[in-house]
């Protein structure tokens, strides 16, 4: 069993920073892709960023040049780095991931860029 632990969300200010992390524990034998992806109310889950194979990088236009995802293939942890964000970035956050053919995903973790 897998499991994908995320952590760092929280309520910040436009233009303000947050560090979001995900880690995948249990029996990992391979990790194809590991990323995010975000829902806010009433829209569609749409993917963030996420490494792909070979350490490719997949972004989402809305977010280039703000976001940035890094890893620590030690600890299968992911980390996104969020800066300048936006009222738009308001979202639930879902660390996702293909780990030896099967997709599993985090619980989840508000993000709330209010003033």
């Amino acid at each position: 069993q897998v499991q994908l632990v995320e952590s760092g969300g929280g309520l910040v200010q436009p233009g303000g920073s947050l560090r979001l992390s995900c880690a995948a524990s249990g029996s990992i034998f391979r990790i194809y892709t590991m990323g995010w992806y975000r829902q806010a109310p009433g829209k569609q889950r749409e993917l963030v960023p996420r490494f792909v194979s070979g350490g490719r990088t997949n972004y989402a236009d809305v977010v280039k040049g703000r976001f940035t995802i890094s890893r620590d293939n030690v600890k299968n942890t992911v980390y996104l780095q969020m800066n300048r964000l936006k009222p738009e970035d308001t979202a639930v956050y879902y660390c996702n991931a293909d780990i030896s053919g099967s997709r599993y995903w985090g619980q989840g973790t508000q993000v709330t860029v209010s003033s």
